[in-house]
Parts: structure tokens; sequence; C-alpha cells
């Protein structure tokens, strides 16, 4: 008899499909690393955790033991009751367990079982006993610092995701902020589901940049689910498939063979100039979010970078990167393109990308210190991420880019700090290029709607249509409960993306896309409609993009989108197929 198979349906933002088995991750466990062992490294890292339990143990007792004589009594029954927690077997034996059975690293599986536990308190009618929760908490982060503090070999993501069986695992989470992104990537889960988020979401942006099926929106998917349910992630139609009998298995194994096929046919574009019908060149660049990702670009055929979100190599972290980290990382991108264009964004720290530390304190971040707007309110930070910048621009074409510009005066302030790291760099003869162009994103209506002095003071502009479209329409793009209001096809939207195009085009200055739309083919005819010819998106969306290039004819659809460009009605896409 098949199991009876459950389907949640939620937002498909990263195509493909995936089958394996779930790891469902809490706040907690997002914290820590996570990778597979081998079979013969079970029982040393068995060791490993039973070794931090009996240091956290110890340290407990010699606490308990060195009460000052002024502390409060109710600290040392708190102590008492620490040593208890890590006494029982659910502590101090069941994560082993999960080690042998699920092949976990040691923080993995401590924190998978602290979590289980945690939910259990939580849904205890007793007040006190459900208080007890944050003990198990507290006691399971002392588990872990034991854990970091013990001498052995490095540990980090790395490695793919694999069950012991030999499934793949698919993250099933509540919400992934793009520092726990970050977290994760390494070890290469097969698919990423969410409760929250949205097609702009940077679990939807990080999903797409590796390749791999993502589902949001969900709900409540991660309540429903437990540790090891089989799962299949449809990227395509934005569900999520629970304990799927034989018969929907096989039937999404041949699903994943025709997508690999798809992507193999694909691949053969690699090295076709992007030339419509009528022959109008489009320029194909990428974004990136990491170094490593350069090569990817690469591979797929990228003309250059249109973005490289430096932000990500200041997140997850407890320090700042210096000037030369900052350097060397973006030198590193410089020299693997090879002579192509190289576009840096300057820290677009805020709203959901906060630095670890910095806690988010406004009504409404997205509105607030946040870009540009930060970089400015710390100078040091932005000279020296400037310095890096530059000096990374010695070795190929590099350009800056400029994020979240709403006034001239941010322009100049951003000239006059750039024009002051190029002085510091003079001052200490350390070499950069002699032709660094600066652009602006348009991401913010005001500056689309008054474009002309802005394409006047930069060299090249870029329209990020994720922000774009965010503050032109009102809609948190994160927030599932408005994500059906969130809409690239809004007459208003296509009105400031056209009067970018356009406003760039008389000046005789380049104006790329870089936001999500450049990346959806449903848009590409939209896009050159237009009059846009270059696009930036992540590498695993170029070949698919530059497919429906080839097959354009750009003046023709320049016409047809003129038509109906004025219309009050949402752009009618098939229109456009005609």
């Amino acid at each position: 008899m098949e199991t009876s198979m459950l389907a949640l349906h939620g937002l498909g933002v990263s195509r493909g499909y995936a089958i394996g088995r779930a790891v469902v991750i809490g706040a907690a466990a997002l914290e820590v690393s996570h990778y597979r062992i081998d079979e013969e490294e079970v029982e040393a890292e068995c060791a490993r955790l039973a070794a931090a339990i009996r240091a956290a143990s110890d340290e407990l007792a010699q606490l308990a033991d060195h009460l000052p004589p002024d502390v409060p009594r109710e600290l040392g029954a708190i102590l008492q009751v620490h040593s208890m927690i890590l006494a029982d077997e659910m502590i101090s034996l069941e994560p082993l367990e999960i080690i042998r059975s699920r092949h976990y690293n040691a923080e993995w599986a401590l924190t998978a079982q602290g979590q289980a536990l945690a939910e259990q308190f939580a849904q205890m009618d007793d007040e006190y006993m459900r208080e007890r929760g944050g003990d198990v908490r507290q006691v399971i982060e002392r588990i872990l610092h034991a854990l970091a503090e013990a001498d052995g070999r490095p540990r980090g993501l790395k490695g793919s995701a694999i069950d012991a069986h030999g499934d793949p695992l698919i993250v099933v989470a509540h919400d992934i902020s793009p520092a726990d992104m970050l977290k994760l990537r390494g070890a290469r889960f097969a698919a990423f589901t969410t409760d929250l988020g949205g097609a702009t979401s940077h679990t939807a942006i990080v999903a797409r940049s590796m390749g791999v099926p993502a589902v949001v929106a969900l709900g409540a998917a991660r309540t429903l689910l437990r540790d090891g349910d089989m799962v299949i992630v449809d990227g395509e139609a934005g569900v999520l498939l629970v304990n799927p009998p034989p018969r929907v298995v096989a039937e999404y194994r041949a699903r994943q063979a025709d997508y690999a096929r798809e992507r193999a046919t694909l691949a053969m574009l690699r090295d076709v100039p992007a030339i419509t019908l009528d022959g109008v060149v489009v320029s194909m660049l990428a974004n990136i979010e990491l170094p490593d990702e350069a090569q990817a670009a690469v591979d797929a055929g990228a003309e250059g970078i249109g973005l490289f979100r430096s932000e990500f190599l200041f997140m997850g972290r407890d320090d700042l990167p210096g000037e030369d980290e900052q350097y060397e990382a973006y030198a590193s991108v410089v020299r693997t393109m090879a002579g192509r264009p190289v576009t840096i964004r300057t820290l677009d720290i805020g709203a959901d990308k906060t630095l670890d530390g910095e806690a988010t304190v406004a009504t409404n971040p997205a509105l607030g210190l946040r870009a540009i707007r930060y970089c400015l309110a710390h100078p040091e930070l932005f000279a020296t991420q400037l310095r890096a910048i530059l000096r990374a621009s010695a070795h190929g074409p590099v350009r800056i880019l400029i994020p979240m510009v709403a006034h001239l005066r941010e322009a100049r302030a951003s000239h006059a700090a750039i024009a002051a790291a190029r002085q510091e760099l003079d001052a200490r003869g350390q070499p950069y290029g002699a032709n660094v162009l600066v652009g602006a994103m348009v991401e913010i209506p005001a500056v689309a709607i008054a474009i002309e002095p802005f394409v006047e003071v930069f060299d090249f502009l870029s329209i990020g249509t994720n922000d774009l479209i965010q503050y032109t329409l009102a809609i948190d793009r994160a927030d599932p409960d408005v994500a059906s209001l969130y809409d690239a096809l809004h007459p208003a939207v296509l009105r400031l993306v056209a009067n970018t195009i356009n406003a760039g085009a008389r000046a005789g200055k380049p104006v790329s896309v870089c936001g999500e739309m450049a990346g959806d083919t449903e848009l590409t005819r939209l896009l050159l409609g237009l009059g846009l010819t270059q696009f930036s998106m992540h590498p695993q969306q170029l070949l698919d993009v530059k497919r429906e290039i080839l097959q354009a004819h750009s003046n023709a659809l320049r016409t047809k989108v003129a038509a109906v460009l004025n219309r009050a009605s949402e752009m009618d896409l098939s229109l456009l197929n005609q």
C-alpha cells in the first residue's frame, strides 16, 4: 500500500528537481557547521562530542564549587539543573546515536537534538517546564563552545550533503538569512525550501547562483516535516512533496533526466555570440556573490561580471575584512575574468543583510541606513573598500557601482571618496587602473523619474529591478503575504525601466539590468523591446536567456513594446511572441 503523500505549495524560485531526505533546520542549527562524515570517522566524531560534554560538565562543576559567597542562591540551583540536563541521556547519548545513524558532524547532531527537545518543551502546558527549554538551549550552547575550543581538524562546511543511504539532503527551514545561506552553501545541499521568502529574497538569489532547486513561501513546512522524511522539491511548479510513493519518485527521476539533457543541449551555446535575428549585439554579464563564482561565470560564457555583490565578503563573520583581504578577493575575480570587465558594487548592507554584531533597530530597515547611506556614514569602512577595489583594477578592467543612490549629493560624495582613495594610493605608491568607471544603481523610483542629472555625473547605470519594483509598488519583496502583488509587469515599473534605458541611450552611457528580471526568460523579449542590450544575471541563467535572444527580432519587439507601454493595464507578454 502506498504511503499518504503530503503536497505543500509555495513559490518556485529556482528551477530544477531534487529528490532526497529532509534536513529540518531551526535558527540555532543555522549557526553551526553542517557536513557529513565518513563511516570510519563516526566513532572519532562520537568521541569528540563526548569529550565536549565532559568538558562542559567539568566546567559546570568548577563553577558550582567556586561560587562567591555573595552570589544569589538561585545561581547554584540553575547550575545544578544544567548539570542534570547534561547528564540526561537525551543530551549525553541521543546525539551520539544521531552521529552513528545519520553520519552528522557533532555540532549538527547536537543542535538537531536540541531543536527537537526545545519544541517538546515549548508544547508543554506547565509554565515551569516550558521555561526549562531555555535551560536546554543554554546547555547546548555550552557544549558547542567546548567543541569550538577543542583542538582537532578544521571543521566547516565541506563536501556533498548526502544521507547515510546515499540520498541527497534538502534543507527545510522557516527562513534563511543571507549570512546563513553562506554557511549552508558549502555543504552543497540538493535544494532549499523555506516557509517565508519571495522570488527575489536572498534565499532565492543564492539558490539560483548555486544552480539548485528552491521553493519558498511554503507557510508551515518546517513544522510539518521531520528530519529524514523523503521529499521532492519541484522548483518549476513551486511544490514540496513529502513521503511520495514510488511511482511519483520514478516520475520525478525522469523529469530530472530530461532537465539534465536540456542543460547539456544549452551548453552548446556557451561560445555563441548573443546576437538577435536582426543583428543587435547583446552583452551577457554575470552576477556573483563570492570570488570563487567567477569561474562559473567564465564557464557559462559570461562576457564580464555585471554585479559583484561585495557585501557577502563582510557577512557571517565576527570581524570586518581588511583592505588586503578585500584586495585579494577582488583581484582574484579580475584575474579569473582575464580582461573581461568586472563591476564591483560597494557595500550594500542593511535591510535583510546585516553585519554580525549589528542589530537592526530601524522601524523599516529597507528604507533606513543602508547601501551608500551606510557607507557615507562609515567613511573609514568605505575608504578601505574603495582602496581595495582600486588596487584590484591594476590587474584588469574594473568598474565601481554605487548602490541605492537617491540624491546628487550622494553621487558627489561618492566621487569625492573615490578621488581621496586614489590620492592615498598615490601617496603609498600603489598602482591602480587608469580608467576605472563609476556607475550608479537605479533602484529608487525618484532617480528613475529624474534620471538626466544622474546620467551626466556617472559613467554607466545599472537597473536593480528587485528593489525598484519593491519601492515602486510599496511591497516587501521577502514577505509571502504580499508576494502575489510583486509585479515586474506593472506599467509604472516598465515606464521607469524604459525611462532609464532611453536616457542612457541619449547620453551615450551604457545601461544594464542586473536585477532578477534580467535572468527571467519570460521577460527577455520584453527587455529587448525596451531597448536593453546589457543583461546581467547569475551564471546558471545565462544560457537560457541567450537562447531567447538568439530567437528574437529586436526592432520588431521595440515596435510592439512601444505600442503598449503607455497602457494602464499590465503588459501582455503573449503579444511579444506573435
